[in-house]
Parts: structure tokens; C-alpha cells; sequence
């Protein structure tokens, strides 16, 4: 077996330490993401009712005009 280089061994902790810190960030980013296309999605279906609503009421008011 090799000997192990103290200095390469450490440049290998820093960068294990710097992705570490990378992928920390990017999940709080994911997070984040997931947050708002969950808000969107609720924001779409919300939207959907109202248009279905008004739809309704639209050809309900017009059927009974029409008599």
C-alpha cells in the first residue's frame, strides 16, 4: 500500500467539504422550487373552479332568459 500525501489528502477534504456545501444549498433550493409549483398548482385548480363557476352561472342566466 502507498503512502497517503498529507497535502493531497487535504486538498481531497476540502473539496469533499465544498460539494458538501453545494448539495446543502441546492436541497434548499429544491425545496424552494417544490414551494412555489405546489402554490401554482393551487392557484391553477382555484382558477379552474372559478371559470367553472361563472360557466355555469352564465348558462343557467341564459337558458332562463331565453323562456
Amino acid at each position: 500500500m502507498e503512502n497517503i500525501d498529507p497535502v493531497e489528502y487535504g486538498k481531497l477534504l476540502g473539496k469533499v467539504d465544498a460539494l458538501s456545501e453545494k448539495v446543502e444549498c441546492m436541497e434548499s433550493d429544491l425545496k424552494e422550487l417544490l414551494a412555489l409549483a405546489n402554490k401554482g398548482k393551487g392557484g391553477f385548480w382555484m382558477g379552474m373552479m372559478m371559470a367553472s363557476a361563472i360557466g355555469g352561472f352564465v348558462s343557467w342566466f341564459v337558458s332562463h332568459m331565453g323562456k
